[in-house]
């Protein structure tokens, strides 16, 4: 039983002892009507025309023997941004605001490109490390730089989808739960700032979704 909004983002809910807060991330293909994909219709066909726009932008910035990976990285975008929609309604748990979610996208990609490059690419691996130009004095700090700054590629890419989702949920909520102690004025003012809130949100998940997706595509199009 979930007592205010702020549970949602509350891992350890149950329903009946269990936790299946985390089944929220498969509501939608439970919602999704038999039809949508037997038969053209609006949504279908929006929805195509999106995945055909990220394929090309993808494409864009990979490398001639790389024309399969977009494929991978507009399924990513999908997972995200049907996620970051989901947990816009009320009740329903954000997979998305959990860094277990996140990271569970990034560092197991992150990894096993990273062994990828190490293995086939060791030479440019190596190289990557000291940028072109680099005095010869300053090389070992380049090195540790260069080697922090790849290592937390995947932390940053988890903690900003994650601080971006949760800061607009709370920010609802903390307005949300003050509607009943305001006068009519000040109600009327509330509902339409939560909408433009919502409608910031939206957006917000869109964005996050796209920036997640691309800049995971340039970590591995730099491999």
């Amino acid at each position: 039983m979930m007592t205010n909004l702020f549970t949602v983002f509350d891992p350890s809910s149950s329903i009946l002892f269990l936790p299946m807060n985390w089944l929220s991330t498969f509501i939608g293909l439970f919602l999704i009507p038999n039809l949508f994909w037997t038969m053209p219709s609006r949504w279908s066909l929006l929805w195509n025309k999106i995945n055909i726009t990220l394929y090309k932008e993808f494409n864009t910035l990979l490398k001639s023997n790389m024309k399969s990976f977009p494929f991978m990285f507009i399924s990513l975008f999908s997972i995200i941004v049907f996620n970051n929609f989901l947990g816009l309604i009320p009740y329903i748990f954000t997979s998305t605001s959990h860094l277990i979610m996140t990271l569970t996208l990034s560092l197991p990609m992150w990894i096993s490109f990273m062994i990828y490059g190490w293995i086939n690419n060791t030479q440019y691996m190596f190289a990557h490390l000291v940028p072109q130009g680099t005095p010869t004095i300053l090389m070992p700090f380049m090195v540790l730089i260069e080697t922090i700054s790849n290592m937390i590629r995947p932390g940053t890419l988890a903690i900003r989808l994650t601080a971006n989702m949760m800061a607009g949920h709370l920010l609802l909520n903390l307005l949300g739960n003050n509607g009943p102690n305001l006068t009519n004025f000040f109600l009327i003012f509330l509902i339409f700032s939560q909408i433009l809130l919502l409608t910031l949100e939206a957006t917000v998940a869109i964005i996050q979704s796209y920036v997640f997706s691309i800049l995971s595509m340039l970590y591995v199009a730099e491999i």
